[in-house]
């Protein structure tokens, strides 16, 4: 019978539990933060696939509806193609991951993490990282791990450990940290302009918190773990290294020290070709294995890079190691478009648009497990074939466009204006023109200046840029020298040890990812790294300000236009009307859309696309929502008529009275000369009396219209004696009519 183990992290409340579930998997646990619990399982494959050269990690994290409780939209109702959450966070545990296989193992690798329950407080993603070290490190699976993950982030300038959703509201750093017992594996995350002293301020504090993580993990394995399997390693033959190393070397090095990528290649594709022959010749037929002389290939390539840069501080392309690549910007390429900018950084080329939309192109997010509803700001990253020159698959974006996308998304999303300032939904499309290296922070330089051209009043430019590492260690694993290189290329990243990539601003950081090749690195490099990329953030950024100094003062003219407008928040419901008959009249007849804004009470945005429709539009809501001026002008309708004069409604639901000696500039004996009920006349508004009853006259308006100055008119007065007899008079007439008709009706019964 199986066995439960299980163990707590001190002080975090994470809990960490095997024996369970999952049973068969090479090594599965439970781990849990409040009601938040998922299952991870690691699984390796017994045999090699035929021909295989290269190593397939496979790491999947997936929710399900049920752990929320609720059930999947559609028709099916059923869990269909990862969504963005589930995609980041299954390359966040892959990073940290990968590195500490042994080199030489090529077995399936599946890390599987499962969603089984969730509080919508805690976020996963943490959760699934350590899940997978736990799992990786209890299994039979060779790995040198164990890792810990942590969030940090700074509320009220105090570091917090693991915030919650709620937490995070207020944090001005979302940082991600991964490392081991001594160094740092991976980080990624968002800041709000943080200088980089607090930052590395940060990263000592989440080495400290993790600690805490490790040291369960160990507890756990020293409780179930099971014995390392020995799988085989693919390497390369020593014999066939040597062989290709012999007839390729000074060929090797003559194709790859040139500044032309594809040349580069193709130069690099003949030598090893040229090899192939050669040891064909050398080995016979049947023992010739083409997988052999790549591997070797990849070996004397990382040879000739990490060798000429450590020892002679050699570039392929001859820059210095602090040297950026040629940079150019331009702006307002296109027509039609709201924004757009070219960013190129030597061989690697972004171009950049910007689409501003109305609240009804807000994303809306599901929200799964906490956080967010809708996302006003999105940034998309594509990553077509043609870029490096080649053919493939075309269309729908995979893990590392995702990815990238979202690394440049959080980048530039702290120096936005806030959605009061600023009411657009912004969408940024980055289309990868050009690719040799960092094309994810060429996205970040020319979505900025994109942003800027669009008119988008950003608080300050933004600039990216990757430092790469290449080292040596000695037999017995120390550190023995170490080289860092600015800007690094396709290549450098490839044969290199690390690509971190920081974005910013000239007052501190906004976004970063780092990645490593290797199995940590030192606090000490990694500080050395951070300054090295603010000091070329700067000259960036100073490119960057060249072509365009401050964002445009106007939006495009096929920009939508929008107006914000605060009105009575208890005139809401008469704008909106019964069933929204009144707010759906007035989008038809201006064809602007009209948003009204649950979170403020009574602001109401209007977009249009164009000066008549808006101005149709603000007048409309006007209409509806506001009061009657003193010393306005309205065309009103005639709703009643009175012996003394007639009712105007001049805004919906809101009337004032135009007495007959405001009729006209000549006496009218009856209302009914001069108007009926229904007329459209045009009034003005002289006066409110203090109860509030509105005073209107129709001479007044014709007076305005014509230009001839307006005099009120004095009621004519007569002798209190003269006004009395009329009254009676008519009194008396009319009570005589009514007594004789009385009188003829009695004598006829």
């Amino acid at each position: 019978m199986n066995q439960k183990y299980g163990v707590e992290v001190e002080d975090l409340g994470i809990k960490i539990t095997t024996g369970s579930m999952a049973k068969q998997a090479n090594g599965a646990v439970t781990i849990s933060l409040g009601e938040t619990t998922l299952l991870v399982t690691a699984t390796a494959a017994a045999s090699l696939r035929e021909g295989q050269d290269f190593f397939p990690l496979t790491v999947d994290y997936r929710e399900t509806f049920s752990a929320a409780g609720r059930f999947p939209g559609g028709y099916f109702k059923r869990e269909g193609r990862p969504s963005e959450k589930e995609i980041l966070t299954s390359r966040l545990c892959d990073r940290p991951l990968r590195p500490l296989f042994p080199k030489g193992f090529m077995n399936e690798v599946q890390v599987i993490g499962l969603l089984l329950s969730t509080d919508q407080i805690n976020d996963p993603d943490i959760l699934m990282v350590n899940g997978a070290s736990a799992a990786m490190l209890i299994s039979d699976i060779p790995w040198n791990g164990p890792v810990g993950c942590v969030r940090i982030g700074e509320i009220d300038g105090e570091f917090v450990t693991n915030p919650n959703h709620e937490q995070m509201l207020d944090s001005t750093l979302d940082l991600i940290y991964v490392g081991n017992e001594k160094e740092m594996m991976m980080i990624e995350g968002s800041a709000e302009q943080c200088p980089e002293e607090r930052f590395i301020e940060a990263l000592e504090f989440a080495q400290v918190q993790i600690q805490k993580i490790i040291k369960a993990q160990r507890e756990l394995a020293a409780l179930c773990a099971k014995e390392k399997r020995e799988f085989p390693l693919v390497v390369v033959k020593p014999e066939i290294l040597e062989m290709c190393r012999e007839f390729s070397a000074d060929k090797l090095s003559a194709a790859v020290f040139q500044d032309n990528k594809l040349k580069r290649q193709a130069d690099v594709d003949a030598v090893m070709n040229e090899t192939a022959e050669f040891v064909k010749g050398k080995v016979g037929e049947e023992e010739f294995s083409m997988a052999q002389i790549k591997m070797a290939f990849e070996v004397l390539q990382e040879e000739v890079y990490r060798q000429n840069i450590l020892d002679q501080g050699k570039r392929c392309d001859g820059r210095a190691t602090t040297d950026l690549r040629q940079i150019s910007c331009a702006t307002d390429l296109l027509p039609r478009v709201h924004g757009s900018a070219l960013f190129s950084r030597g061989e690697t080329q972004a171009l950049v648009l910007t689409t501003l939309g109305t609240s009804r192109d807000f994303q809306d997010l599901d929200g799964l497990t906490g956080g967010s509803k809708q996302k006003s700001f999105i940034l998309h990253y594509n990553f077509p074939p043609y870029s490096v020159g080649e053919t493939g698959r075309f269309g729908t974006p995979g893990r590392r466009e995702i990815g990238h996308g979202a690394l440049a998304e959080r980048s530039l999303l702290p120096v936005l204006p806030s959605e009061d300032e600023f009411p657009y939904a912004i969408r940024l499309v980055s289309e990868i023109m050009e690719s040799n290296g960092s094309t994810s922070m060429a996205s970040v330089c020319g979505g900025c200046l994109s942003l800027m051209d669009a008119g988008v009043p950003i608080q300050t430019m933004v600039a990216g840029i990757s430092c790469g590492l290449v080292t040596r260690f000695s037999a017995d694993g120390e550190l023995e020298k170490y080289v860092l290189l600015t800007d690094i290329i396709g290549a450098e990243d490839h044969f290199g040890d690390m690509d971190f990539k920081i974005c910013g601003t000239r007052e501190g950081i906004t976004g970063f990812q780092l990645d490593l090749k290797i199995q940590g690195l030192s606090l000490d490099i990694a500080k050395e790294a951070i300054y090295r990329n603010r000091d070329t953030r700067y000259k960036i950024l100073d490119i960057m300000q060249e072509t365009m100094p401050e964002p445009n003062k106007k939006l495009k003219d096929c920009a939508p236009q929008i107006k914000v407008m605060q009105i009575d928040p208890e005139k809401i419901g008469m704008l909106i009307g019964p069933g929204g008959k009144n707010i759906r009249r007035i989008v038809e007849v201006s064809g602007a859309q009209i948003d009204v804004d649950d979170e403020n009470p009574g602001r109401v945005l209007i977009y249009a696309q164009g000066v008549e429709s808006m101005n149709r539009a603000v007048s409309e809501v006007e209409l509806v929502t506001g009061e009657i001026e003193v010393g306005k002008t309205y065309k009103g309708i005639v709703r009643s008529i009175k012996e003394f004069g007639a009712f105007v409604e001049c805004m919906p639901g809101k009337e004032g009275l135009v007495h007959i000696s405001e009729l006209a500039d000549f006496r009218v004996n009856k209302t009914e000369d001069v108007c009926k009920l229904g007329d459209e006349i045009l009034v003005k508004c002289i006066g409110v009396d203090d109860k509030g009853r509105v005073k209107l006259s129709r001479r007044a308006a014709l007076c305005e219209q014509q230009g001839i100055p307006y005099e009120p008119k004095a009621r004519e007065e007569r002798p209190d004696g003269e006004r009395r007899e009329r009254r009676f008079g008519d009194r008396g007439d009319r009570g005589d009519r009514r007594g004789g008709d009385r009188r003829e009706r009695r004598s006829e019964d």
